[in-house]
């Protein structure tokens, strides 16, 4: 500790400016924010009063310096033992920052930011560096009970520690409080130079409090931290096929919401104007970790969702090809210039990003559809807001980590969870910009008509009924394996599954070996490494209460009257538009010790040709995409050309495109303006600016020209 002759040496210490005042998202912000300043100034700060979910009022944790503790030459030692007992006391530090809770955010205002003491050279000087750590604490309490004395003790902990400043009469003082049964580590924690300077007595070193719970309950992300919910409202995510919880989702509350959208907003300036290669680079250490964390990322697909594992890979690796696209998005971003469109006049124009984006995902790709939306819009610039669905959350929360771990800066990203309200949130904010949605039917309409009325760019892609057209020369055995695969895949739960296929012609090629494809399917739980098809995501199967199972399904005879193909199935069920006599069959799948029986109903007729197969897609206004099998090149070019969807097959089902070209829909499948694919990806997550410009090379006050060399009219607008 250092000594001073007087407190007027004070006046002629260097000066210690107080931390910023500002807005933050939380409280614990807040605190490191004044804990790290103040490290810049040579100062530590403590918490001097505290009611957690109002105020906060931070003071000077130097304790100002010893009074004058020399001993005079000329002094007797009665006077210098009086003047050592009152002089041992600290003088307070006047320094006093408070932060206030308003409208779901933290303010901080600084009462009194003067200090009475010079700035620490070294943290080390400061008495809370001589404080242990949690795990020193445990052995000084089993060196204790060993029967070691304090030297003994403080030398063991010096060769793991040899920074370690403490002295015997700490080690003292932890085994007098050990006595006492405290054991408390916040009375011993360590400050550490190269961390914040924040005495945090009032957090626990151990593991956040959403890791403690068990079931788990998954974070929000808000200002690059992890942080459990203020929400007491929960929902269970169980797994399909075993209906054990695997973790609990919060509902969040709407200042939350806010406290997400303030972080994103805040660090917007700074993460536009990174440099793009910058940001490029963030997206390749990214995607290495995509890679890395593979294996983890599918079981948990597979433990929340129920897919395959094997379908679980494919959903990370279609996710990962966007992430790999996001890397060379800089050349989708260039613009264009036009030289001398007057007398030194140029004009070009510019992309920029919009500013806070939002995803709002639906459950059918725990991972592809998370990075669907927020890679694309951060490497365009943009800062983020992810609302995941609250069926499957812990993918979205796992690639929020490696995005942090990759170096995305706090603020850029930011995960919400929740329903209905969240979504309310985030369509009525007047700082969000865009939002990026996939989901049912149901809900569109009214998330669509929400944000529009708030003036955001909106994107919906919704789910579908896709049709496939069998003409009687397709290929037996490929179309079949064809039909199978995207009518039954992922057990129907996708927007691009395959739901209605319609023949044209005789059905009695196909008829039998249709049956034994579908018999042939083996459903079981995804993790089982001979399962086709796993359980569906929701519980609504009766008989089967301990697992969403539900075997391939095949309904025929289907009128375009019917709810099964007007209105989403979204399960492994393929309708076949046919009308001939009644077929009925059973399939069993063995499923650990107990067997599924689907009844499958085979009705059959047929299409007259394919102008009436091609006219009853286009009559239903659900209708995404559409595939034709045939041999023929003049049937699919007509039916290329008369099909009136915005995603065709030829021979092979529809599926997701890769992100560098165009993921196209056709309305009302599609609400929006911008596609999220290809260049449409880009443009919908950036805006465009035009900038005309003149220089003049000889001084003097020259006219700014009205007209070009043709003596046309020329107007340059200033903005």
């Amino acid at each position: 500790m250092m000594d001073f002759q007087s407190s007027s040496e004070f006046n002629d210490a260097p000066q210690m400016l107080p931390p910023p005042p500002g807005t933050f998202v939380d409280r614990e912000e807040l605190i490191q924010h004044v804990g790290d300043f103040a490290v810049s100034q040579g100062y530590v700060v403590t918490i001097k009063q505290s009611k957690r979910d109002r105020v906060v009022v931070l003071g000077c944790d130097r304790g100002g310096v010893y009074r004058n503790r020399r001993k005079p030459v000329d002094e007797s030692s009665a006077e210098s033992l009086r003047r050592r007992k009152t002089g041992s006391r600290l003088t307070n530090c006047p320094f006093e920052a408070v932060g206030k809770k308003d409208d779901g955010l933290w303010k901080l205002s600084i009462k009194n930011g003067a200090h009475n003491h010079e700035p620490l050279k070294d943290l080390s000087e400061h008495p809370s560096a001589r404080r242990f750590t949690e795990r020193e604490v445990l052995l000084i309490k089993e060196m204790t009970e060993a029967g070691l004395k304090p030297r003994q003790i403080l030398k063991r902990l010096r060769q793991s520690n040899p920074e370690l400043l403490s002295t015997p009469k700490h080690v003292y003082n932890v085994k007098a409080k050990l006595r006492q049964g405290n054991v408390t580590v916040r009375n011993f924690k360590s400050l550490r130079p190269q961390k914040t300077a924040v005495r945090n007595n009032y957090q626990s070193v151990m593991e956040p409090s959403w890791r403690q719970r068990n079931p788990p309950r998954v974070p929000n992300l808000i200002g690059g931290r992890f942080v459990d919910s203020k929400s007491l409202t929960s929902i269970d995510v169980v797994n399909p096929a075993t209906q054990l919880i695997v973790s609990q989702v919060p509902l969040s509350t709407n200042e939350e919401v806010r406290a997400a959208v303030f972080a994103a907003k805040r660090a917007f300036s700074s993460w536009r104007n990174t440099p793009v290669t910058n940001r490029q680079r963030i997206m390749f250490k990214f995607q290495e970790l995509i890679r890395r964390d593979m294996d983890k990322l599918a079981m948990e697909i597979t433990s929340e969702h129920g897919k395959t594992l094997t379908d679980a890979y494919n959903d990370v690796l279609r996710g990962l090809e966007i992430v790999e696209h996001a890397c060379g998005v800089a050349t989708l971003q260039i613009g264009e210039f036009v030289s001398n469109i007057s007398n030194g006049v140029d004009t070009y124009s510019i992309r920029e990003p919009l500013g806070v984006c939002a995803g709002i995902c639906s459950f059918d790709f725990p991972a592809m559809t998370p990075l669907w939306m927020f890679p694309i819009a951060v490497t365009c610039g943009n800062t983020f807001i992810l609302k995941p669905s609250e069926k499957v959350p812990g993918a979205a929360v796992i690639l929020a980590e490696l995005a942090v771990e990759a170096g995305l800066p706090n603020g850029v990203l930011n995960i919400v969870h929740g329903t209905d309200d969240i979504i309310n949130a985030i369509c009525d904010d007047d700082d969000v910009k865009a939002i990026a949605l996939v989901g049912p039917n149901s809900d569109v309409a009214d998330i669509y008509s929400r944000a529009s009325a708030k003036g955001k760019r909106i994107q919906c892609n919704i789910g579908a009924k896709n049709h496939a057209v069998v003409m009687p020369d397709a290929s037996i055995d490929a179309t079949l394996s064809a039909l199978v695969a995207a009518g039954f895949g992922g057990a129907g739960q996708k927007c691009m599954a395959l739901t209605t296929v319609v023949y044209v012609g005789s059905i009695t090629p196909w008829e039998d070996k249709l049956v034994e494809h579908a018999k042939a399917i083996k459903v079981n739980a995804g993790t089982e490494s001979n399962a086709d098809l796993g359980p569906v995501i929701s519980k609504q199967v009766p008989g089967y209460e301990n697992g969403n199972f539900i075997g391939p399904t095949i309904l025929s005879d289907v009128t375009v009257n019917m709810e099964c193909y007007k209105e989403d199935v979204f399960g492994p069920v393929l309708l076949c538009m046919q009308v001939l006599p009644l077929i009925s069959f059973s399939v069993g799948s063995h499923i650990s010790k107990l067997v599924f029986v689907v009844k499958l109903h085979i009705f059959v007729s047929q299409a007259e040709s394919i102008d009436e197969a091609i006219e009853i897609v286009n009559r239903n206004r659900r209708g995404s995409g559409a595939s034709i099998f045939t041999t023929s090149a003049v049937a699919a070019r007509k039916f290329q050309i008369e099909i009136a969807v915005g995603q065709v097959g030829i021979n092979v089902p529809i599926s997701v495109q890769p992100p560098f070209t165009l993921f196209t829909s056709s309305k009302p499948c599609f609400a929006g303006d911008l596609n999220c694919d290809g260049k449409g990806g880009i443009h919908f997550y950036t805006q465009i600016k035009t900038v005309t410009q003149q220089w003049k090379d000889l001084p003097g006050n020259v006219e700014t020209p009205t007209s070009n060399s043709n003596g046309e009219s020329l107007q340059l607008l200033n903005s």
